[in-house]
């Protein structure tokens, strides 16, 4: 793992958010392998440090909703970013509006929105110093609703609509600001944390579907707008499993 203080003026530098798991790993990885220095961000610092360990990278202990503690990420980096990855984000709970936990959905809205809202801010000066990129990573959940969605259908429809002011916002400067906005995804904690460790229930959500998208396939995505020329932006990446024709449809074999 290398520190703070590693040189590296001769790499491009990576920032991604909720690096400890699922897809925010598995891009880390994928843009160490393009040369990428990577800045991973997280909450849990002993899943960074193996990571960062890994790829030649620096495992930084942030939680996207502490102000302080993204200023500090900021600092970090210093003043130069070529891609930020906003991956941080998540699902908590599927109850239907009639009995739906506003402190859910609060929650949601200060990961997802909030705590993505503080990141691009902060790096924004660094992105615009290296002419680089913003990839948000939002959801099919933003493309329409679905039943016991309301609550995280409306926080990536929030974050998607950040993506677009912000690419509205900046036409006129050197920064890309592209989306990734995948379907079915089947990962270790996505659907555990949403149903507050309830494995059964997080098992059911993939059960009988044959090749959901797993961590590696966004990660190829989002290697893919890391490398394009900068004058090319990818406004919306949709991408679901073969079997997912939308939020409701899915092929199961069962």
């Amino acid at each position: 793992m290398l520190d703070s203080d590693s040189s590296s003026h001769d790499r491009r530098i990576a920032v991604v958010t909720g690096a400890s798991s699922g897809i925010g790993a598995a891009s880390a990885r994928a843009l160490a392998a393009e040369g990428f220095l990577v800045y991973c961000a997280a909450r849990r610092i002993d899943r960074l440090t193996d990571l960062a360990t890994e790829i030649g990278g620096v495992a930084v202990a942030c939680d996207i909703t502490d102000q302080d503690a993204v200023t500090a990420l900021a600092q970090k980096v210093g003043g130069r970013c070529d891609i930020l990855l906003n991956n941080a984000g998540g699902a908590i709970g599927q109850d239907p509006i009639e009995t739906a936990d506003p402190a859910d959905w609060e929650r949601m809205y200060q990961i997802n929105v909030s705590g993505t809202l503080r990141v691009t801010q902060a790096l924004l000066p660094a992105l615009e110093a290296a002419h680089g990129a913003v990839i948000f990573i939002t959801s099919t959940a933003a493309e329409t609703a679905y039943e016991g969605g309301g609550g995280y259908c409306g926080v990536k429809s929030a974050e998607r609509y950040l993506a677009g002011s912000t690419r509205l916002e900046l036409v006129a400067r050197p920064v890309r600001v592209c989306e990734v906005s995948p379907g079915m995804v089947h990962t270790k904690e996505f659907s555990l944390v949403r149903f507050g460790g309830d494995q059964a229930k997080a098992d059911a959500v993939y059960a009988g579907v044959d090749a959901p998208l797993v961590a590696e396939d966004v990660a190829e995505a989002v290697r893919w707008i890391a490398t394009l020329p900068e004058h090319v932006n990818i406004d919306r990446l949709v991408m679901r499993p073969r079997a997912q024709a939308s939020n409701w449809k899915v092929a199961r074999n069962r």
